[in-house]
């Protein structure tokens, strides 16, 4: 089976998953690349699964350059208290990062504790006169 095509983009962040994607498929990794639309923001890169080892949602991000998405910093915390793990991932070298906890918090920047939630946004407009 071929490897997923991605976008025609060649930045850093592509080449990661791009090379990333081929090293799990040669493990028998099977691979959807998610494609957000504007309902869909904040969807992790990739999601995998594996007879052996399950599944998991993960992104990849540039190591000497990664942001979260706004929609990433307010949908990752709800996906974690309804039990879904997210997995960052920054090479062919953290391979063995799948099979330990969800590590998205460990990439966690303090400034994006300053970003209001979506259920703060809501709050503030229910108590506005």
């Amino acid at each position: 089976m071929d490897p997923i095509k991605l976008r025609s983009k060649h930045g850093p962040e592509w080449k990661i998953q791009r090379d990333f994607i081929k090293f799990l498929v040669a493990r028998h990794w099977h691979v959807e690349r998610m494609i957000g639309n504007m309902m869909q923001f904040g969807i992790p890169d990739i999601w995998i699964t594996h007879k052996n080892y399950g599944q998991r949602w993960v992104d990849l991000k540039n190591p000497d350059s990664y942001e979260f998405t706004m929609r990433q910093i307010q949908k990752w915390p709800v996906w974690e208290a309804h039990g879904a793990g997210i997995w960052i991932i920054t090479g062919n070298h953290d391979y063995e990062k799948l099979f330990g906890p969800p590590n998205w918090r460990d990439y966690w920047k303090p400034k994006y504790d300053e970003i209001p939630t979506r259920e703060d946004l809501l709050d503030d407009l229910r108590n506005s006169p």
